[in-house]
């Protein structure tokens, strides 16, 4: 059972009625999640439609994770981005941030429209599916944080040629530094999976981690 902090019960009930209605009004080719992110291990606090094939207690998705890493509470919403699905589903998705009454980010309500059978109908329905960056999205549906994380850790790893264990002390922070810019040790456990794949202590993990961020303070300055 997913706990809603009573505090803002009400945003995300309204979120939540929101997310219902427009499935009703768009029909079963949209998909309506709400997130909490006071557990962002188990965001997905209410979804409605099954195009992602989500469920319950899902994680959050690692583009919303990036732009939570990137701007914090300053983060604005985005419209009408190209998504798709693992089983190759294109998608229009637009994600709404939930705030609380201090302006503070404790949520978000994405919406993903399956535009795939609109794409096949050819240049009449053109302007309906014109995105604002034709570019996708890299945005995963997990299903478990586990996954989250084994994700975002492989891709950073592709550009190097050697197993993750045998990679120089250099190369395995910067590994550390591409994970910390991409919002993955926002996630639990990030640091004792990623201590286990490079082979190194989770002491040498949060060092690496202190290093990075020490830097990247004294930079900004």
């Amino acid at each position: 059972m997913i706990l809603i902090e009573r505090n803002n019960e009400t945003i995300f009930n309204q979120a939540i009625r929101t997310a219902e209605i427009l499935v009703k009004m768009i029909g079963p080719r949209c998909e309506v999640a709400v997130h909490d992110f006071s557990n962002l291990e188990q965001s997905l606090i209410h979804l409605s439609g099954t195009i992602t094939e989500r469920e319950v207690g899902s994680p959050i998705t690692d583009l919303v994770l990036q732009e939570l890493q990137r701007a914090g509470d300053e983060v604005k919403d985005f419209a009408n981005y190209k998504t798709v699905s693992k089983k190759g589903i294109v998608m229009k998705s637009s994600t709404v941030f939930l705030r609380d009454e201090q302006n503070a980010v404790i949520g978000a309500l994405c919406v993903n429209i399956d535009v795939s059978f609109l794409m096949r109908i050819g240049n009449e329905i053109q302007e309906f599916t014109k995105f604002n960056d034709e570019k996708a999205h890299q945005e995963n549906f997990h299903t478990t944080v586990q996954d989250v994380i084994e994700d975002m850790t492989q891709q950073a790893f592709q550009r190097f040629h050697n197993t993750p264990a045998s990679l120089e002390m250099d190369e395995k922070i910067e590994v550390i530094r591409e994970l910390e810019q991409k919002g993955a040790f926002l996630i639990k456990g990030s640091p004792e999976y990623l201590a286990n794949v490079l082979g190194v202590s989770k002491f040498t993990i949060y060092n690496y981690l202190q290093k990075i961020r020490t830097e990247s303070s004294l930079n900004t300055l």
